[in-house]
């Protein structure tokens, strides 16, 4: 069993109560966009372990799983897991960080463009 496998277990149980993902997202409070990362199995979408182990209890209570049975078969699954190696997380450590400056950069060049416009020092071309 895998997290996919997981997550298609999820699905199975939650369908079988006539139950929607909005229905979980309200009674939980868990957002909609990590129920749907935890039924289709993307990890990488989940935040860390400790609040994914208190979101599954929280679906599994609202729809009628043991909620410790549930977790259980989560930890099986996470276990077999491979942890990823130390080079794909400095790839991603990377990536983030160039995505972050690439976002400051943005930041930072529409700040002195609203500021050059402001002061009258650049044409505003929205002004008619």
């Amino acid at each position: 069993m895998d997290h996919l496998d997981f997550g298609k277990y999820l699905t199975q149980q939650r369908e079988l109560r006539g139950m929607s993902r909005a229905d979980i997202s309200r009674a939980t409070k868990i957002p909609p966009s990590l129920i749907t990362a935890l039924e289709e199995g993307q990890v990488e979408r989940l935040p860390a372990r400790v609040f994914v182990v208190s979101y599954i209890r929280a679906y599994a209570q609202v729809i009628g799983l043991e909620p410790e049975e549930a977790v259980l078969r989560y930890e099986e699954v996470h276990k077999a897991t491979p942890a990823p190696t130390p080079a794909a997380l400095e790839q991603e450590r990377r990536r983030r960080a160039w995505v972050g400056l690439t976002v400051m950069l943005l930041v930072l060049a529409l700040g002195v463009c609203a500021f050059l416009m402001a002061t009258g020092k650049l044409p505003n071309p929205f002004a008619g």
